[in-house]
């Protein structure tokens, strides 16, 4: 998501940067292109003209055009209030109650039982300890998809098989939740294709019953601006106190996100960024108006790495390294936990600058990549996986053949295997400057 978006500002960043200084004809102009971007987007056109308003009047001030690098200001004020359109702040859970109650909400589609599941997952994490609570009596298998789910990330939910209607549900999984020692439910509610009377005086009974502390609107950002309305419409209704975008990780325009804070006055709290159990994050407007605008998430990359490596099995990698041990499955074992941070793509995204050069460079990102140098190292033995100087021609013509792939591609990652590991040879006995000149020799 955004790609489109951040194209665009970053070459209306470089054009303002490569003025001598600003003026407002030269303001106006790149905030002509900014907001014809964000309409492109499908942001709202109220959110884009409140937004290159408050950025002209930023813009326009002594601080900025007085400046040594008036450039480099302008920037700053654009990240400034695109992290003010995305909501500022970040936005926590208020768990309040014993047990808390969060009610998942949203139409049809949206992504809303396999949601809930995600955010027992992440509560869990967390040291909570969540009930999930099964209550969509519309959707044919709802409730058997959020048992399945909810076994999947080891939370306990409750058995609404045999209830007719989802008020009986709540009222007892309330008591049960108390009973057990669950400190918050997570209700699954039904959904509509549209917004109905019927569904909003269902949830207003739900509420009512609840008491929730949480009301999380789930809206597919791939629809846009009807995400946005639909929220605005619950909101108007029952009064939701957050939202969580899904399918974040698909190639929508993010109109949603640009618009949903402003339009709904309702924060967004987390993003679905794939479709397994474990692919939600935290919403962070500041680190995501990075992104659109290139500066990169490191923060956010770092958070993932600490979540996905195993620090038991890196300080056994560290021990390996320093006796050049490091094998090709001690390799695999790496690109493995890579995986575990998601596509290559989202990982690359979050690093400062990585869009402009993969757009200057026409950098390809191959995402089977990992996948085919997996093929080839679970093809060989396990004495060639130990020591690559046995890897003869009939050898590999052999792991190719099991791999599915060509010898050239054997060739290739053999030589990446041994470059890397006589440049962890140089690195271990190198000094400070020997550190250095060695990276200044790579790149």
């Amino acid at each position: 998501m955004f790609e489109s978006l951040s194209d665009k500002f970053r070459k209306i960043l470089k054009d303002v940067r490569g003025q001598g200084s600003l003026s407002e004809s030269n303001i106006q102009e790149a905030l002509k292109e900014v907001r014809l971007a964000l309409l492109e987007a499908d942001v709202s056109f109220t959110v884009v003209k409140d937004f290159v308003n408050t950025v002209k009047e930023k813009a326009m001030g002594k601080e900025v055009l007085e400046s040594l690098s008036p450039g480099q200001q302008f920037t700053k004020v654009v990240h400034d209030e695109l992290t003010a359109l995305l909501g500022g702040e970040d936005a926590s859970l208020e768990l309040k109650g014993k047990p808390a109650v969060i009610m998942m909400v949203g139409l049809q589609g949206s992504g809303k039982t396999t949601t809930t599941a995600k955010l027992a997952l992440h509560l869990r994490s967390k040291g909570r300890r969540p009930y999930i609570v099964p209550a969509d009596l519309f959707r044919l298998a709802a409730v058997l998809q959020l048992k399945k789910l909810a076994s999947e990330v080891k939370v306990e939910c409750f058995d609404s098989t045999n209830y007719k209607k989802p008020s009986d549900i709540c009222r007892e999984a309330l008591r049960e939740a108390s009973l057990k020692g669950h400190d918050i439910v997570l209700v699954d509610t039904a959904g509509r294709l549209h917004i109905d009377n019927t569904l909003m005086d269902e949830l207003k009974d739900l509420k009512e019953i609840l008491n929730p502390s949480e009301i999380l609107f789930v809206a597919d950002s791939m629809t846009g601006q009807d995400a946005v309305n639909t929220a605005k419409g619950f909101n108007e209704s029952i009064g939701i106190t957050g939202v969580v975008l899904t399918k974040f990780d698909g190639d929508a325009r993010g109109g949603a996100a640009l618009s949903m804070r402003m339009t709904t006055g309702q924060p967004i709290k987390f993003i679905g960024t794939g479709e397994k159990v474990d692919c939600l994050e935290v919403f962070h407007p500041a680190r995501l108006a990075g992104r659109i605008l290139d500066m990169g998430d490191v923060l956010t990359l770092i958070e993932k790495a600490q979540t996905a490596f195993d620090e038991k099995q890196s300080k056994e990698l560290q021990k390996k390294l320093k006796k050049d041990q490091f094998t090709l499955d001690d390799f695999k074992d790496q690109l493995q936990q890579i995986k575990k941070l998601g596509s290559l793509e989202s990982i690359l995204s979050m690093v400062p600058g990585f869009d402009a050069l993969k757009q200057a460079k026409d950098i390809k990102i191959d995402e089977k990549e990992i996948a085919r140098v997996e093929a080839i190292i679970n093809s060989m033995t396990k004495a060639e996986r130990a020591e690559t100087s046995i890897l003869n021609a009939s050898r590999r013509q052999r792991i190719a053949r099991g791999s599915g792939t060509k010898v050239q591609d054997v060739n290739k990652l053999i030589k990446q295997y041994e470059d890397m590991r006589k440049m962890m040879k140089k690195l271990k006995g190198a000094g400070p400057r020997g550190i250095k000149g060695l990276f200044q020799k790579w790149m």
